[in-house]
């Protein structure tokens, strides 16, 4: 749902959605569960985003097929790259997934580039010492398996904090500061989302015949995004409890 302003936009999370299919999935209960509300702007089908945060309580960049370089293509990106910069020059919880890391980390003046092969499916990442003391992460499982499907990586900021990685690609997750999270990885899909996007990505599925089997995601999906939802809950459920609702509780 959109944003109900009469709640005060402290309570309001701004929310770019780079594409149709990729939206919040299961982070929109989550936020209205915490007492948080969402506005989002649907850059693909040509809403605009605001020229500044404002008031609200943070910025969530969501996924999307796009290069963050393809800017003469998809000019919203600059609107996510000033956004961005903003929320981190006035300390506001950030919260960015896949596409949404590598703009975050473009942001932050990082080299985002294409891996050697593609990461799509259901597929372990393994979280890093420094996890095991962070705010979201502490008390999840030192291996566990979310949904990828991305090509691009990025290098880590610098002063940011390593959080995951996987076998194809070192940087998964990181954090900077205390509200900054930059997560390539999907924790947000469900059991829908998985077959609309094997649906919209068709296409690239069929260039990577051999190499990615969309029959066993599917099969996989309703177990692996049952166990997804749960760490879903966990990692969010900490991002407001521990990181936005101490920011917005101190105004």
């Amino acid at each position: 749902m959109d944003a109900c302003y009469d709640i005060g936009m402290e309570k309001i999370f701004l929310v770019l959605q780079n594409v149709e299919c990729e939206g919040l999935g299961s982070l929109a209960d989550i936020l209205t569960s915490h007492g948080y509300d969402y506005n989002i702007v649907r850059l693909a089908k040509g809403e605009k985003a605001p020229k500044t945060m404002g008031n609200y309580a943070g910025l969530i960049i969501l996924g999307g097929p796009m290069n963050v370089y393809q800017t003469d293509q998809f000019p919203f990106l600059l609107d996510a790259d000033r956004l961005i910069k903003q929320a981190g020059n006035e300390d506001k919880p950030l919260l960015g997934i896949c596409l949404g890391s590598q703009l975050i980390a473009k942001a932050l003046d990082t080299k985002v580039y294409s891996g050697e092969h593609k990461e799509i499916g259901w597929l372990p990442i393994s979280l890093s010492n420094q996890a095991k003391t962070d705010p979201l992460f502490s008390h999840l499982p030192p291996k566990l398996t979310v949904f990828q499907w991305h090509g691009d990586t990025f290098n880590l900021p610098q002063s940011a904090i390593h959080l995951a990685s996987s076998d194809l690609f070192q940087n998964q997750d990181f954090r900077l500061g205390q509200a900054c999270y930059a997560l390539q990885f999907h924790l947000e899909v469900t059991g829908e989302m998985v077959d609309t996007w094997l649906d919209e990505y068709q296409t690239e599925l069929d260039s990577l015949k051999g190499i990615v089997d969309p029959h066993q995601i599917q099969q996989h999906a309703n177990i692996e995004a049952e166990k997804l939802n749960r760490y879903s809950h966990a990692v969010f459920s900490n991002f407001l409890i521990k990181i936005v609702n101490p920011i917005y509780h101190s105004k």
